[in-house]
């Protein structure tokens, strides 16, 4: 996933960002647009399609953790915060060896 951020001009800010309400996958950042990606991984879709166990549930485990991850940003006064305007949810999924992005998903 990181590969396809960087071949699309992103910058990765974090991968594997942990905090007490949960984790984020990758982070980046293009165009002051923040972007946080859930990877979702399946060998088949025997048991549901990797898009559908991003549940709302889970989608708002990670918008909380981005507000963790923005308010440790605005702690460290790191300057990366100054630059974001907006934040955006993606969801990559992957399919055996198939990877689909689906974009600001949520």
């Amino acid at each position: 996933m990181s590969r396809w951020y960087e071949q699309h001009g992103y910058v990765i800010v974090a991968r594997n960002w942990r905090c007490k309400r949960g984790e984020l996958d990758v982070v980046a950042c293009k165009d002051g647009v923040l972007v946080v990606c859930e990877v979702k991984a399946r060998a088949s879709n025997a048991f549901g399609t990797p898009a559908e166990a991003v549940t709302p549930a889970k989608q708002l485990k990670v918008r909380r953790a981005t507000a963790d991850f923005r308010a440790s940003l605005r702690a460290s006064n790191d300057p990366l915060l100054s630059l974001v305007k907006s934040v955006r949810f993606d969801v990559a999924c992957v399919l055996g060896t198939q990877l689909e992005m689906l974009v600001d998903i949520f």
